[in-house]
This record gives structure tokens, sequence and C-alpha cells, in this order.
């Protein structure tokens, strides 16, 4: 899908892949390290990562389509794009914390004492990735924002 009607679609896929990241990053990060939140949050973070893990690759496809329509394609679009095409591995990322903090939360009484281990392994995982998610969203997106207005935000 690379129109919706005849506006090209990556701004409306990517509004919500840019919103998603850093809430699912701080949701992770947060049922992570936070007990109550993890009982409270992990089963909407898990829902939320799936659904960004289908949303990321129509933002990223109708990314590559807008490109293509370029008459001009600048050194900068370049490298928005080829940034963006990295979104995927942090957005798997990130659902594959949500899956293990979903696993803890449901099965992990039944690890014994190596549940605290895997606590600590997955929240050490959460912040990383959450962190790094946030900052390679930031990357693409200032590409994307110089490519589209220039160097002087005009």
């Amino acid at each position: 899908m690379n129109t919706i009607g005849d506006i090209p679609a990556h701004p409306f896929f990517v509004h919500f892949v840019v919103v998603l990241v850093p809430l699912i990053a701080i949701l992770v990060i947060l049922c992570a390290v936070w007990t109550a939140a993890r009982e409270r949050l992990v089963w909407l973070t898990l829902v939320l990562s799936v659904v960004l893990t289908v949303l990321t690759p129509l933002a990223t496809d109708a990314g590559e389509w807008l490109e293509h329509q370029q008459q001009t394609r600048t050194p900068t679009l370049h490298e928005h794009t080829e940034l963006g095409d990295t979104a995927i591995y942090f957005v798997l990322g990130l659902l594959v914390v949500s899956l293990a903090l979903a696993f803890l939360h449901r099965w992990g009484a039944r690890l014994g004492e190596r549940r605290g281990l895997a606590g600590i392994v997955v929240a050490v995982l959460a912040v990383l990735i959450g962190v790094a998610s946030i900052y390679q969203m930031v990357r693409i997106g200032d590409t994307g924002a110089h490519a589209v207005w220039g160097s002087g935000g005009s």
C-alpha cells in the first residue's frame, strides 16, 4: 500500500511508528524493572509490539516507493531510506523483549530460582533495546526531516 487515495501512505504509517516505538520502549523498560507495571501493562505492551511489527514494514515499503517517485534523490534522502530499513530490527527487538516479559509474567513461577536471573537478563535487554530503539527512531526521523525540509528547516 503506497498511497491512500492520492496521498502517499508513508507519512500516515510513519507517524504510527514514530509514536509507538518510544511508547513501547518505555513500556518494556517499565514492565521489566517494575513488577506492578508488568502486572498491569504486559499484555498491552505485547499487543502494541505486534501492531508495530506489522506497521513498520508498511511504513518502510511506502517510504521506498516514495523515494523512487522523487525526481532528484539527494544523499540525505538515500541515508534516510537506508536508516529506515534498519527500523524493523529494533522493532523486532522490542517484540522479543515483550514476548519475554509476557512469558515471565505468565510462566515465571515455573522457573523457580532461575526466575530472578531471567528477570535480570530481560531487564537489561529491555533497557538496552528500548534506549537503542528510541535513539534509532530519532536518527531516522532527523534524516527524514532534513530530506524533506533541508538543513534550514524552512
